[in-house]
């Protein structure tokens, strides 16, 4: 089956950049709408009554999907929020210090910038130098950033600028040994990768199901492990703050009522799952990684940049290539002449165009990409 029917896309578009919002197919939007149609029949009955158990049932299936309890997670609209209620929530101090990498997501960067300014601590961006070939060269050079003044581990799963997988088990098991809390920005991991947040180990993981779980857009979760949850202060202080019927557990009541607002994205990703079984997402993902991978070959054959990585495992569906020089207009190029969507982004000095497959896409994509981009480059 063409895959391609199933989607809301535009046709025209040579859409090759799932990476940035996602893309919400036909029947999970369908019942998305039916979410939101059901609340404005009865908005008290809906939220007052309703919503708690279907919230609950929602978070049940994402979190099988993710591998850790229902109770273990809470939704957030995106992980940016999430992180943000995690970094408000942390004592940090004049000399504390949070390590993490310099491939990390450009909002979150803000976020623990702005956090440091505020309180003194250091937000230290440990250069990971490429191209990355072995999982323990990886391990021992980050890990060699942890200094007596470390408190915090923050990193990437699959990182956003450079499309790169990090061995993250490994480094939230150190760090549970040396005491220190363990934050891993999963966003582009959930439907792309296999999750079991209870064996990965980290404190605190946040993903999201709008990007390649392909949820409706404002879908995504926190998880924390109950010996972290009570530092975790409500971002928004609404009713679930001193409850007049408090519920099982006081993180959910913290952070799943903020007042009024549409939890039908939320209420869809069990829709997402269902898709995704349906059409044996395991094969799909599976083809898209084959063809990231034929595509960022040929690619840098004819832009002659060099490979980020010297093992596939490090890369998925989504892949990132260097360009020779820093160059945006590439990407308006590619959209405005040829009707190709894709992502250039600047890291470390750098350009690089980031493009993605998703089940939609086929070989012909890969193909008017790569006939694209060779038009530019001779």
């Amino acid at each position: 089956m063409d895959l391609r029917q199933l989607f809301l896309l535009d046709p025209a578009v040579t859409y090759l950049n799932h990476g940035s919002f996602g893309a919400c197919p036909k029947p999970v939007f369908q019942a998305y709408q039916g979410w939101q149609l059901e609340l404005e029949r009865q908005p008290v009955d809906f939220l007052n009554r309703k919503a708690p158990g279907l919230m609950a049932e929602a978070r049940g299936a994402l979190a099988e999907y993710v591998g850790c309890g229902a109770d273990d997670l809470v939704y957030f609209p995106n992980p940016t929020t999430a992180i943000n209620m995690v970094a408000r929530s942390l004592k940090l101090g004049a000399g504390d210090e949070i390590l993490t990498t310099d491939h990390e997501y450009g909002a979150v960067n803000r976020t623990w910038r702005f956090i440091c300014n505020q309180s003194g601590a250091r937000y230290i961006r440990r250069a990971v130098p490429l191209p990355l070939c072995e999982d323990e060269a990886f391990i021992e050079h980050f890990w060699s950033g942890v200094y007596k003044h470390t408190r915090v581990i923050f990193i990437s799963h699959i990182t956003s600028p450079t499309a790169l997988k990090f061995p993250v088990e490994e480094i939230c098991a150190r760090a549970r040994e040396a005491g220190l809390l363990s934050i891993v920005d999963g966003a582009h991991a959930p439907g792309q990768i296999p999750l079991n947040l209870a064996d990965l180990g980290a404190d605190i993981y946040t993903g999201a199901c709008h990007k390649w779980l392909c949820a409706p857009k404002g879908a995504s979760f926190l998880y924390a492990r109950p010996e972290v949850r009570d530092i975790l202060e409500p971002l928004v202080v609404s009713w679930g703050w001193e409850a007049e019927q408090p519920g099982a557990s006081r993180f959910i009541d913290y952070h799943e009522w903020q007042g009024t607002r549409d939890i039908a994205a939320f209420l869809s990703v069990p829709a997402a799952i269902e898709f995704q079984r349906k059409y044996r997402w395991d094969d799909v993902r599976r083809h898209c990684i084959e063809l990231a991978a034929e595509t960022r070959d040929r690619l840098l054959e004819i832009i002659g940049t060099a490979r980020l990585t010297g093992s596939q495992e490090w890369a998925l569906q989504m892949a990132a290539v260097e360009l020779p020089e820093p160059n945006h207009d590439i990407q308006h190029k590619l959209l405005e002449e040829h009707n190709i969507e894709i992502a250039v982004q600047k890291w470390s000095g750098r350009s690089y165009m980031r493009f993605s497959f998703q089940g939609y896409n086929n070989r012909e994509d890969a193909n008017a990409l790569i006939n694209a981009v060779q038009t530019l480059y001779t």
